[in-house]
C-alpha cells in the first residue's frame, strides 16, 4: 500500500471584521469583576451626535445566577422608544417568514406519499454493516453472524415485546449486508444484543465487518468492478466505499489482481483515515493520494521499455461533497443550517469535478456521480450540464434492473431554481438581476430530460436519501486528453502545475507554494538490495518473488517497516517533488 501526498494543501481563508462610526453603532465587552461577578461594559448610544460617534460607558453587574437579572434592568433599552409602537402592531400581528417544506422540496416525491417522506426524517436511522474480506472469510463470517448471534437476537423476547428488526439487505448480493434497529438501551437490557454489539465492534477493527450507511453502498455496486479494472475514487475520505471498491476487485480471492485502486482527497488530515481504512483490508492494490480532484493531475504509469504513458481509469467513483440534505436523520443541524445557497453554491465544484473525472476516463469506461442530496441543482442539473458541454461523448447508463429489490424513484424531469431568499424561478430570463451571479443558466432543467439516474428517498426503505447516475464514455471530450506515449514527462508535470495554479486565486497561488504537507520518500527495493538476501533466508521466499515490488520510507539508515505493492502500482510514476 503506498500513500502519496502532494505539496498542495488546501489554503485556509482569514476573515477581517471592519466597522464604521455612526449615530447607531454600539460595542460591548463581557469579563468578570474582583468580586467574580460577570460584567457588560457596553456604549450606549448619544442621539445629539450628528456627525460623531461619542460613546459613556456604564457597566451592569449580573450575578451569578445567570437566570436573574438585576431590578430596574431593561433589555435593548435604548432604542426601545423608537419601535415601541411598532413592536406593538407586530406582537399582535406576527408576520411568519418561513414557507413550508412542500413548496421546498419540490415534489421529490409522490404526494400521496409526502406525509410518510416527512415521518421518516423525524426517526434515527437504522445501523447498518456490511461483511468484508475474501469469499471463504465472508462466508464464513456470514455464517456465525447469521446462525449464532442474529439467531440468538431474534429468539430473545420478553412477555409481548418486538424482536429485534434485523435482515439482509435485499439488493446487495449474497447477503453480505445487513440492517438492524438496535438502541443502548436493548444493547443493556439483553445479553444477545450486548454480544452482538460487541462482536461487530471487534471485527470491524479486524477488517472483517465494516459500518458503512445503506444508500453508501450503492454507488461500487453499480460500477460493475472487475479485478482488472483501474480505478479512481475522486472524493474517498473518509474510505468506506474505497474499501467496497477494494473488495471487489479481490472478488475472485485473486491476492494480488492486476488492478488498482487510486483513492484521492483534498484534505490532507482526512487522507489518513483513508489509510486507515486500507490497512484493515491489507490490499497491495491501493494509493493514497491528496489533490484538489477538480484539477487532478494527469498520472503517467511506466512500460517495460522504460517510456511512460498517460494513465486513463476503468471506472471512476465520483462521490462529490454536498449539502447533506440527504442526511437529515443522522445530521439533524441540518435542519437548522439549511439554506437554498447550498446547492447554488456547490453546484460549481461538483461540476468541474465531474468533468475532470470524465476526462480522466478511458472510452468505454464508466463514472458515477453521487451525492446525499435531495436537491436537483446539486444533481440532475450537474448531470445535464455535463451531457450539454460534451456534445455526446458521454451517455446515461440505466441502472435500474442492477440491483433487483432496491426501491427508488427517477430522476427529475423538472423543477425549479431557488434564490437564497427562496424565490422560484422556472427559467434563467426570470431570475433577477441581483441573483444572476450565483444562478446560472445551466442549473435549469433542459427541454429532453434523461431518467435513467436515480434517486432513493428516507420512507422507501428506512434509508437515508441519495442520489445516483451512471454516466459511459463514448469518445474523447477533447483532442489533448487522447491517449499518448512519452519518454521524459516534464513537460507534462509543468502543463499540470501550470493549470492547477491558473485556477486559484492571486492570493492563494503564493500560499500553495509555501503551505503544504512533507511526506517520507517512498523508496522501491533495487535488483541487488543488499538487505533483501537476509530476508529472502529468513521467510524462506521463493526466488519467484519479485523484491522490486517492496519499499520502504527512507533513503538510508535502517529499514524497518517494508511494504508490499502490486506490480501496476509500482510502475505509477510521478514528478519527485510530488511523491516527496
Amino acid at each position: 500500500m503506498i500513500c502519496i501526498s502532494s505539496t498542495c494543501s488546501s489554503p485556509s481563508g482569514r476573515g477581517a471584521v471592519s466597522s464604521s462610526a455612526t449615530s447607531f453603532a454600539a460595542s460591548s465587552n463581557i469579563g468578570k469583576c474582583s468580586a467574580g461577578c460577570l460584567y457588560i461594559l457596553s456604549a450606549k448610544f448619544s442621539s445629539k451626535l450628528p456627525t460623531s460617534s461619542m460613546f459613556t460607558s456604564s457597566i451592569f453587574e449580573i450575578p451569578k445566577i445567570m437566570g436573574r437579572r438585576k431590578p430596574g434592568f431593561r433589555k435593548n433599552h435604548h432604542f426601545n422608544h423608537k419601535n415601541r409602537g411598532h413592536n406593538k402592531q407586530e406582537q399582535q400581528n406576527p408576520k411568519d417568514t418561513r414557507k413550508p417544506y412542500q413548496d421546498i422540496t419540490q415534489k421529490v416525491c409522490k404526494e400521496e406519499e409526502y406525509d410518510e417522506f416527512i415521518k421518516s426524517l423525524k426517526t434515527d436511522l437504522p445501523a447498518t454493516f456490511r461483511i468484508t474480506g475474501s469469499k471463504c472469510v465472508a462466508n464464513k463470517m456470514l455464517e456465525i453472524v447469521q446462525e449464532q448471534l442474529i439467531k440468538d437476537c431474534i429468539n430473545q423476547t420478553e412477555g409481548d415485546e418486538k424482536p429485534l428488526t434485523i435482515f439482509p439487505i435485499p439488493w446487495y448480493p449474497n447477503k453480505l449486508a445487513w440492517q438492524m434497529e438496535l438502541t443502548r438501551k436493548d444493547i443493556r437490557r439483553f445479553e444477545a444484543y450486548y454480544k452482538l454489539h460487541n462482536f461487530l465492534i471487534s471485527e470491524t477493527e479486524h477488517g472483517t465487518i465494516s459500518r458503512q450507511e445503506t444508500v453508501s453502498m450503492i454507488p461500487p455496486l453499480v460500477l460493475d468492478v472487475q479485478p482488472h479494472h483501474k480505478i479512481l475514487d475522486m472524493c474517498a475520505a473518509p474510505g468506506s466505499k474505497t474499501a467496497q471498491l477494494l473488495e471487489l476487485l479481490h472478488a475472485n480471492d485473486d491476492p494480488i489482481p492486476s488492478g488498482y485502486v487510486i483513492a484521492n482527497d483534498v484534505d490532507n488530515k482526512r487522507c489518513y483515515m483513508l489509510v486507515h481504512q486500507a490497512k484493515r483490508l491489507n490490499s497491495p492494490c491501493v494509493a493514497v493520494i491528496n489533490h484538489d480532484s477538480a484539477v487532478l493531475p494527469n498520472m503517467m504509469s511506466q512500460l517495460p521499455d522504460g517510456s511512460e504513458e498517460q494513465v486513463q481509469f476503468d471506472r471512476i467513483l465520483c462521490d462529490v461533497p454536498c449539502s447533506g440534505d440527504g442526511t437529515l436523520r443522522k445530521n439533524p443541524d441540518i435542519w437548522i443550517k439549511w439554506t437554498a445557497a447550498n446547492g447554488l453554491n456547490l453546484h460549481g465544484i461538483q461540476s468541474r469535478i465531474l468533468r475532470r473525472g470524465a476526462e480522466l476516463l478511458t472510452v468505454g469506461g464508466k463514472i458515477v456521480y453521487s451525492t446525499c442530496s435531495i436537491n436537483p441543482i446539486e444533481n440532475e442539473a450537474v448531470i445535464h450540464r455535463l451531457l450539454a458541454e460534451t456534445d455526446g461523448a458521454l451517455e446515461l447508463v440505466d441502472i435500474s434492473s442492477s440491483l433487483p429489490g432496491l426501491k427508488y424513484f427517477p430522476g427529475m424531469e423538472d423543477w425549479l431554481v431557488s434564490s437564497r431568499n427562496l424565490e422560484f424561478y422556472k427559467s434563467f430570463d426570470e431570475v433577477d438581476e441581483k441573483w444572476r451571479t450565483t444562478i446560472r443558466p445551466q442549473m435549469f432543467p433542459p427541454k429532453s430530460e434523461d431518467r435513467e439516474n436515480i434517486r432513493i428517498l428516507p420512507h422507501h426503505q428506512n434509508t437515508g436519501a441519495f442520489f445516483v447516475a451512471v454516466l459511459r464514455k463514448l469518445k474523447p471530450l477533447n483532442a489533448q486528453e487522447k491517449f499518448t506515449k512519452k519518454t521524459d514527462n516534464e513537460d507534462d508535470t509543468e502543463s499540470s502545475k501550470k493549470r492547477e495554479n491558473e485556477d486559484q486565486p492571486q492570493s492563494q497561488r503564493k500560499k500553495r507554494r509555501k503551505e503544504g504537507y512533507r511526506e517520507d520518500p517512498f523508496v522501491f527495493f533495487e535488483e541487488n538490495e543488499t538487505v533483501w538476501n537476509d530476508i529472502k533466508q529468513f521467510y524462506n521466499i521463493s526466488d519467484e518473488f519479485d523484491s522490486k515490488c517492496l519499499l520502504t520510507r527512507c533513503h538510508v539508515g535502517k529499514k524497518k517497516n517494508i511494504y508490499l505493492t502490486s506490480n501496476a502500482v509500482r510502475d505509477l510514476s510521478r514528478d519527485e517533488s510530488e511523491l516527496h
